[in-house]
């Protein structure tokens, strides 16, 4: 039988052999896990659901991962006692990957640093972003508290064997355009529930050109077209990539020839333009173009999406010798102390600094509308983070439009929502 990339990771992680049949989508299968995750606001759910049901430890403190990223530092009485929770657990089982303060950072762009997750991994997480790790070639997939709590305790989960859309990117990619394009055009073409637990396969010659940041970012929002996962075949770069955070025994993972999707889905890249998902679904997405002089407040530039080293590099490549528009606020929140530090060692923060930018620290800030940036009544956002619901980042009459880092920093510096090559 051959077999998706989710087919094939699902069935070398399950607790028993399976049969073809067993492997076919619908199916349940019961598979162990390479890493398990939650954040500071569903760490304490998964917690208490934890010792509810009687656990007393976890099943391996290296495959724990506790990651304090939404409220840090924590801004109010609230986030500082989930904070609390969190710690005294981690203390308590003795959690290797705990991280707070200073070594905390965007968990979706510090846990692929520091090495923590691979191809071919089986990964969980109380985030609906966690698909961002099939970037790597890894299955990863988001779940509520309880779920988590089993499988800290236990270190298995089941999953039922999603159908697969695979969807092919061919041509050349404009200078300006990104995998954060690409995933937005995949997202208005299948729509916010188009692939509901499906797993999203990326592949095509454009594909295989873009650095693994680029797919770590269209795996991100492989959620926002309703799908359990984005996956990624794990080439030369990935293994690269892998190698540099630490990692070693990484093998190259994709899916069979003759595997049966879903559907297949192609697109020509050539002479594509930047795109912006307006308010408020990421599915209403439009040419940049096309959007007229759409004035904003506010731009954001980081997150689980876009705040790597990369997207820091080609927001400051066009802020570079230029100023912030008078009376916008453009926050920049690179996602991890490493990242801050390169930014710092390469100028990039200074030449941030220089047009006018407000730097944060390494947190998801306001794209979930936590702090560091909330819109009043009225405000509108240009933002490179990965949902623009309604309320979304603030006020529930604010708007927040989606866009990739070269037109966020355009945006900054003319105060509308721009192409770059305006500038």
């Amino acid at each position: 039988m051959a077999l998706t990339l989710a087919q094939k990771i699902l069935a070398s992680h399950s607790t028993v052999p399976l049969t073809e049949a067993e492997l076919e989508p619908g199916r349940i299968v019961n598979c162990s896990l390479d890493l398990v995750l939650a954040n500071d606001i569903t760490a304490p759910l998964a917690i208490k659901s934890f010792k509810a049901m009687g656990a007393k430890s976890v099943f391996d403190k290296s495959k724990i991962a506790l990651v304090m990223d939404h409220f840090t530092p924590q801004k109010d009485i609230a986030s500082a006692e989930q904070v609390m929770v969190t710690r005294a657990f981690a203390e308590e089982q003795d959690i290797e990957h705990y991280f707070e303060g200073g070594n905390a950072g965007v968990e979706h762009a510090l846990l692929p640093e520091l090495g923590l997750v691979g191809p071919g991994d089986l990964v969980i997480g109380a985030d609906s972003h966690t698909c961002t790790y099939g970037g790597m070639g890894a299955f990863a997939t988001g779940m509520g508290s309880t779920d988590i709590a089993g499988g800290m305790a236990l270190g298995e989960s089941w999953f039922k064997v999603p159908e697969s859309i695979r969807v092919s990117f061919t041509g050349s990619l404009d200078s300006c355009v990104s995998g954060k394009d690409l995933i937005l055009w995949t997202i208005g073409k299948l729509g916010v529930d188009g692939a509901r637990y499906k797993a999203l396969e990326f592949d095509g010659p454009v594909i295989d050109a873009m650095p693994v940041e680029g797919r770590l970012t269209m795996a991100n929002m492989a959620i926002e077209a309703g799908g359990k996962a984005g996956l990624f075949a794990a080439d030369a770069a990935t293994l690269e990539y892998c190698k540099a955070a630490g990692r070693t025994g990484d093998a190259l993972i994709a899916a069979d020839p003759g595997a049966r999707y879903e559907q297949h889905i192609s697109f020509d890249v050539s002479g594509m333009e930047p795109l912006v998902a307006c308010p408020h679904l990421p599915e209403n997405v439009r040419p940049v173009s096309e959007l007229g002089d759409i004035t904003v407040n506010q731009v954001i530039i980081g997150s689980c999406t876009n705040g790597r080293i990369s997207d820091l590099r080609t927001a400051a490549a066009v802020l570079a010798g230029r100023k912030v528009k008078k009376g916008l606020r453009c926050i920049v929140l690179p996602a991890t102390p490493k990242i801050w530090k390169q930014a710092l060692r390469e100028g990039i923060i200074e030449t941030m600094l220089d047009a006018g930018c407000i730097i944060g620290p390494p947190s998801c800030g306001p794209c979930l509308g936590g702090h560091l940036g909330i819109l009043g009544g009225g405000e509108r956002a240009l933002a490179t983070t990965n949902r623009n619901f309604r309320g979304r980042m603030g006020s529930l009459e604010s708007e927040v439009y989606l866009a990739n880092p070269a037109v966020a920093a355009a945006t900054a510096v003319t105060g509308v929502i721009s192409h770059p090559g305006k500038l």
